[in-house]
């Protein structure tokens, strides 16, 4: 199953992928040679965490080279002015002006605007132009969006 990512988003994932298979391995490496050195394993707490960092580590590994070898990157069409992955809009709530970035479903981060183009927002907001109105279902009722601007 492809993901989609903005270009913003696969290039963190290609980054942490290297920080982890670089720097996060050699700590690691020298973490278990130095709790090996204190002598009897079986009851080195040192050694044994050292060693499910490792795990943890090379789990991480493979997710990230899984995920970034099923990956594509949404190229937004630069002349289109309907929201699509990767544009960033302004919209109109109550009054109060809003930005949001729609992203992959990998790169989710609300608290900084960014929302899944698969999230019932992010679905709503897709294909729309400025000027459109956009209406979501919450349990609170019908909120209304106005778009204000796609970029």
């Amino acid at each position: 199953m492809s993901r989609i990512f903005t270009e913003e988003g696969l290039k963190k994932l290609q980054a942490e992928l290297e920080d982890r298979k670089s720097r996060v391995r050699q700590e690691i490496a020298h973490s278990i040679k130095e709790a090996k050195e204190q002598g009897d394993l079986s009851e080195n707490a040192e050694y044994t965490e050292a060693k499910r960092h490792q795990n943890e580590n090379e789990t991480r590994i493979a997710e990230l080279e899984a995920l970034l070898k099923e990956s594509i990157v949404a190229a937004p069409h630069k002349k289109s002015s309907k929201v699509q992955v990767g544009s960033k809009l302004s919209v109109k709530l109550h009054g109060k002006e809003m930005e949001f970035e729609i992203v992959g479903a990998n790169e989710v981060d609300p608290a900084n605007g960014k929302i899944s183009s698969e999230s019932p927002l992010g679905k709503e907001f897709m294909g729309k132009e400025k000027g459109e109105t956009v209406t979501v279902a919450a349990p609170a009722g019908n909120i209304k969006y106005e778009i204000l601007s796609v970029k």
